[in-house]
C-alpha cells in the first residue's frame, strides 16, 4: 500500500498541472479576444459610430411612425346574452383577419386600416359569481369535488357566467370613443331578439316596483293604525303585542321590500343596454416587445451585421490565403 501512495501523489500533481494549464489557456484566450475586440473598435471606430448614429435615427423614426395603442372595454352582458356577445366579438375578429375593411366601415368604425385585433375574455370573480346566488355556489362546490378549484373557476362552463367581461383591441394610432368604441358597442347591441327580451325585463321590473310600493304603503297604513290605537287614551282599546305576534314579521317584510326596491332601481340603470359598458379605457400606449424600443434595437442590429460582415470577410481572406499556399 505504501508503494502506491507516491504514484497517487504523482498522478494528483499531474492532474493539477493539467487543470492549471487549461485555466491559463482559457484566461489567455479571453485576453486575446478582448485585445482583438479593442483593436477592431479602434480600427473601425468612425464607421461604427456612423452606423450607431444612423441606426439610432432610423429606430427613432420607426418609433414615431409605427405605434400601437391598447384599448379596453369592460362589459356586462344582460338577459343571457353572454354567448351572443362572444360570437359577435369572434365575428369582428374574423372580419379583421379577412381584411374586410368595408364591413368595419359599415358598422361605423373609422380608420379601419389602423384597427387591429380584438378579443374578449371573462373577468374572473368568484365572489360576484356566487353573490346571493345559491345555485351558483352549489355548482362551484359540485365541480370542485372532482378537480382543482383554479381550473374550475377558469373553465369555459364557469367563466362565461361571470358578470363582467373584458374586450381588448388595438390600433396603430390614437383613437376616440366615437371612432371605435361606440361603433363596437352599437354593433354588439344590434339584436332584435335581445332588445325584445330587454323590453320584457324592464316591463316586469316596473310592475314589480309598483307592487312593492303598494305593499309598502299598505304596511305603512297598518302601522299608522296601530300607532293611533296605542296612543289612544282609552285603556280598553289598547292593543298589546308580544314576541309571538306578526308585528316583527311585518316590519321585516317592509325592510326587505325597501331593499328590493333599491336593487331594482340599480337594475334599471344596468339593464338599459343588452351589452352594458361599465368601463372604457382608450389610448394606452403599448410598450411591450419591440414597441418604442427600435431606437435601441436598430443600432444593435446594424452593429451585428457589420461585425458579421467583417468576420465573413476575414474568413474569406484566410481561406483564400490557405488555398493560394496549397496551390503554390
Amino acid at each position: 500500500m505504501s508503494s502506491n501512495s507516491p504514484i497517487n501523489s504523482d498522478n494528483q500533481e499531474i492532474d493539477l498541472a493539467k487543470i492549471t494549464q487549461k485555466v491559463n489557456g482559457i484566461y489567455e484566450g479571453l485576453l486575446n479576444t478582448l485585445f482583438r475586440l479593442i483593436l477592431f473598435v479602434k480600427k473601425n471606430f468612425i464607421l461604427l459610430a456612423i452606423l450607431f448614429v444612423v441606426g439610432g435615427g432610423i429606430g427613432y423614426y420607426l418609433d414615431k411612425k409605427v405605434k400601437s395603442y391598447d384599448h379596453q372595454i369592460i362589459v356586462s352582458p344582460n338577459f343571457g346574452s353572454t354567448d351572443y356577445l362572444y360570437s359577435k366579438v369572434d365575428l369582428l375578429q374574423s372580419k379583421i383577419n379577412e381584411g374586410d375593411t368595408l364591413f368595419l366601415k359599415e358598422i361605423g368604425i373609422k380608420n379601419t386600416k389602423k384597427f387591429g385585433n380584438i378579443q374578449i375574455k371573462p373577468i374572473i370573480d368568484v365572489y360576484k359569481f356566487i353573490d346571493n346566488k345559491k345555485d351558483n355556489f352549489e355548482l362551484i362546490k359540485l365541480l370542485a369535488e372532482d378537480g382543482n378549484i383554479d381550473k374550475v373557476v377558469e373553465n369555459e362552463l364557469t367563466s362565461k357566467n361571470y358578470p363582467f367581461h373584458l374586450i381588448t383591441f388595438n390600433t396603430s394610432k390614437i383613437t376616440s370613443e366615437n371612432e371605435t368604441v361606440q361603433p363596437i358597442l352599437n354593433f354588439l347591441n344590434d339584436s332584435q331578439h335581445f332588445k325584445k327580451l330587454q323590453n320584457e325585463y324592464l316591463s316586469n321590473i316596473q310592475i314589480k316596483m309598483k307592487a312593492n310600493d303598494s305593499t309598502i304603503a299598505q304596511i305603512d297604513g297598518l302601522m299608522n293604525q296601530f300607532k293611533n290605537r296605542t296612543n289612544s287614551n282609552n285603556s280598553d282599546k289598547l292593543v298589546y303585542f308580544n314576541e309571538n305576534t306578526q308585528l316583527n314579521d311585518v316590519l321585516q317584510t317592509k325592510e326587505n321590500l325597501i331593499g328590493e326596491q333599491a336593487n331594482l332601481r340599480i337594475s334599471l340603470v344596468n339593464l338599459d343596454k343588452v351589452i352594458k359598458a361599465t368601463s372604457i379605457i382608450i389610448n394606452d400606449k403599448n410598450t411591450k416587445g419591440t414597441n418604442g424600443k427600435m431606437k435601441f434595437i436598430v443600432p444593435f442590429i446594424f452593429l451585428l451585421f457589420f461585425i458579421g460582415f467583417k468576420g465573413m470577410l476575414r474568413f474569406y481572406k484566410k481561406q483564400s490565403l490557405k488555398s493560394n499556399q496549397k496551390n503554390s
